[in-house]
């Protein structure tokens, strides 16, 4: 049975809530979420869509696009998905475990961030918290003087890549889950995470909530969560039950064709997406099972609110979420991780995959094999961009040298919010053979690409290659293989003035 998480926040049904209502920068007119008033027409809707923009933490967080979950506890020696609760500490003893490995061969992979299961469903703790007596103090393993969270994150620290935990909300073991004291106790675990282990950059939460041992269930008090957080972790984002990040609503890997980060503040109803999150979804560009476009001109028309609320796309690499033997032979290949890549990271997401550690307390050999391979695909596919060096021309416009420059901070866009549309035309250095399109909108400044179409010229004339709606903070799309010297992107609907930060032309490796 699958993790069961909610992705769409009930707190963001006031825009205007601190955790969330917070200035993106110094210009005033820009903000991660903003009220629509009873008077606003269509054109102020859409201009109040085009100028929210993410906060310094959810840049920074779009900007990672590759993280990784660490999933390992008692379920990795029970061979079991979801534990009890009723587990001995003295089951868990991973003999070899080697933190360093994990994170090695995370980073190896182009991995940016990872994230370790603190604690999962049955409670059972990988720290010596002192909340609890079910945790690693009570195993065997580093004769109870263990301490997996500082494990990884000294590990994360020596590799210089950033640093998550996931706490479980249910707690199957606690005697007060069900209680007011839960969530006492919940802070106090939050406390001990949060303050003794350095730079903590991302608090995860899933919306899983059954009973505890005593037959109740808990009322979460996620909004003193979220306070105690930015309290002692201001810089961290809080997925994906939180305000910074929402789940895109599948565990395929897979995401929208069309995704958008500005998102309407009222239509969150976290119980519908909690109930078809526990199925076993099929792929569908639905993320939160509510539709495939979340954030269209048609949603946001009606909408009481906006917030820049981007979407997390999880996978494992593996069918299931612990380490199971029957599944060494099942770790995903290369290949399949690299169609999820350009089916999330590629459509305007982050990418977040599953890494559990084996009983020895290594990630597989199985697994670290597809690891190197999928890295290499990706470094060879991206290597070069053969529009680098292209001749721009494009009718009007502003910082048209930007779009190949390689830096993401700087943009090409038109000369007033008025002009809605542009063709900018690039001029190869020679004939080019390629069959991957990547595009980047400037989200500093806001999401506004609405539709675009990709044409190259030959035999006189234009053909069109692709087509796609939003664009966000990565957008690759996959080509039939062209030759061309002469290339051109449309942009035929935006809201206000278009950005793009980038335009690459690649050959796939694969191919």
């Amino acid at each position: 049975m699958r993790k069961v998480k909610t992705g769409l926040l009930f707190l963001m049904l006031a825009a205007s809530a601190p955790a969330i209502a917070q200035k993106a920068g110094n210009d005033t007119e820009k903000y991660n979420s903003v009220r629509i008033q009873s008077g606003d027409t269509e054109a102020d809707i859409i201009r109040k869509a085009a100028n929210v923009v993410p906060t310094p933490r959810q840049l920074r967080w779009q900007q990672l696009e590759l993280t990784a979950f660490f999933h390992i506890g008692v379920n990795t020696f029970t061979n079991r998905e979801w534990g009890t609760g009723k587990e001995e500490p003295a089951i868990f003893n991973p003999t070899q475990l080697d933190a360093r490995q994990w994170v090695r061969v995370a980073k190896e992979a182009g991995i940016k961030q990872v994230i370790l299961t603190a604690k999962h469903h049955d409670g059972f703790c990988l720290w010596p918290t002192a909340t609890t007596e079910h945790s690693v103090k009570n195993s065997p393993w580093r004769n109870g003087q263990g301490d997996l969270v500082k494990e990884v994150a000294v590990a994360c620290r020596e590799y210089g890549i950033g640093f998550g935990v996931y706490l479980s909300p249910w707690d199957m073991n606690s005697p007060v889950y069900g209680t007011d004291a839960y969530n006492d106790l919940f802070v106090e675990q939050l406390t001990e995470l949060l303050t003794n282990y350095g730079q903590v950059d991302e608090v995860w939460f899933d919306g899983a909530n059954g009973e505890g041992p005593n037959g109740k269930k808990q009322v979460y008090d996620f909004n003193r969560w979220y306070r105690h957080i930015r309290d002692l972790q201001p810089t961290a984002t809080i997925a994906i039950m939180g305000p910074d990040v929402r789940w895109v609503g599948t565990e395929t890997g897979y995401g929208r064709k069309t995704e958008w980060s500005v998102v309407p503040a009222d239509n969150l109803d976290q119980t519908a997406v909690a109930a078809n999150s526990q199925q076993a979804v099929a792929f569908k560009p639905q993320g939160d099972m509510r539709g495939e476009v979340l954030g269209s001109r048609e949603e946001i028309r009606n909408a009481k609110g906006l917030v820049w609320y981007p979407a997390e796309t999880d996978v494992s690499i593996r069918p299931g979420w612990f380490y199971h033997p029957a599944e060494d032979d099942k770790v995903k290949s290369p290949e399949k991780l690299l169609d999820i890549y350009y089916s999330s990271v590629g459509r305007n997401s982050v990418l977040l995959l599953n890494i559990p550690p084996d009983t020895r307390g290594l990630v597989h050999e199985s697994d670290v094999k597809v690891l190197q391979s999928w890295a290499k695909l990706r470094q060879d596919t991206f290597k070069k961009n053969f529009a680098e060096g292209a001749r721009v021309k494009v009718s009007g416009g502003k910082n048209k040298k930007a779009m190949l420059d390689g830096k993401y901070d700087t943009h090409f866009t038109t000369k007033s919010e008025r002009d809605t549309t542009a063709v900018i035309e690039l001029q190869l250095k020679g004939e080019q053979t390629f069959d991957v399109l990547m595009l980047q909108e400037n989200i500093s400044v806001g999401q506004r690409i609405e539709k675009f179409a990709f044409e190259y010229w030959k035999d006189g004339q234009w053909h069109k290659a692709t087509e796609g709606t939003t664009v966000g903070y990565k957008r690759l799309l996959r080509l039939e293989p062209v030759t061309a010297g002469k290339v051109r992107l449309r942009i035929e609907s935006s809201r206000l003035n278009p950005t793009i930060s980038e335009i690459g032309l690649y050959k796939n490796a694969m191919e």
